[in-house]
């Protein structure tokens, strides 16, 4: 467990792709995390934690962020890859598309979005929410993928577990949002509360509300189920080619941070 560097956050089914892996379960202050699979990926050390369960059991308003994201950092990770899956606000993206956001807009209501709740008062910077380093090695790799890829993207966050209305997306389309998901937040800010590297990787499941006419599960599940390969593939050239010096701000976030 000591050479768990890198922690892999996505949806549930990835971990079948690690070797020899053992199963995992982390006490943390705030419960005990997702069962995490740490086992080998081209080579490497990972640590794999499905979000939403082993059975893709819990909803994404009532997931243990906190409890998921301490327990990467225990484990030693230093830095997490995501895996999302998204609707297309941007009408040029399209069911299939690879995504890496630069940006994120939080729209969440009852989600826990920090660490730091009682002194000492900490109010740490996302000027860069995604780890600079770590998105330029996801980018590069998702652009040798062959496939339709965007860059620079900003994601909305939203609650779940429903989908949103037609006005909320034309809402966020006017506020500048290209994407929309219910996982990006608050996995991004704990991790650079813990001084974790943090970058994700999306594909679009769906045009977004109003722009098709009906959303269904059937139709993610069946499009993460297609692109499983190429985001395994991303994250694998991230792993193998990813300097170990993180030359990014994220491993000292905290350095100006407290009051």
């Amino acid at each position: 467990m000591s050479r768990v560097k890198i922690g892999i956050i996505g949806g549930t089914g990835l971990e079948r792709f690690l070797e020899k892996p053992k199963r995992a379960r982390i006490k943390t202050p705030y419960g005990s995390s997702s069962h995490i699979s740490i086992g080998i990926l081209d080579g490497h050390c990972v640590a794999f934690l499905p979000r939403h369960g082993s059975k893709h059991e819990t909803p994404p308003h009532k997931i243990n962020y906190r409890a998921n994201v301490w327990s990467l950092k225990k484990l030693g990770v230093e830095r997490v890859i995501s895996t999302n899956a998204v609707g297309a606000i941007n009408e040029r993206y399209k069911p299939g598309d690879i995504v890496v956001p630069s940006d994120i807009i939080d729209f969440t209501k009852t989600r826990l979005t920090t660490f730091y709740d009682a002194a000492p008062v900490v109010h740490i910077d996302v000027t860069n929410p995604y780890c600079p380093q770590l998105r330029e090695s996801l980018s590069d790799s998702a652009k040798k993928q062959n496939q339709t890829y965007w860059d620079g993207s900003v994601l909305a966050a939203t609650e779940g577990p429903r989908f949103e209305t037609p006005a909320e997306i034309k809402m966020m389309r006017i506020l500048g949002c290209d994407i929309v998901g219910m996982t990006g937040s608050p996995e991004v800010f704990l991790a650079r509360e813990l001084e974790i590297c943090y970058a994700a990787i999306c594909f679009v499941s769906n045009m977004a509300a109003g722009i098709q006419n009906r959303l269904t599960t059937e139709e993610v599940i069946s499009m993460a189920k297609k692109r499983t390969s190429i985001l395994l593939e991303v994250i694998k050239n991230v792993v193998n080619e990813m300097p170990k010096k993180r030359n990014c701000s994220c491993f000292e976030a905290l350095k100006d941070a407290k009051i």
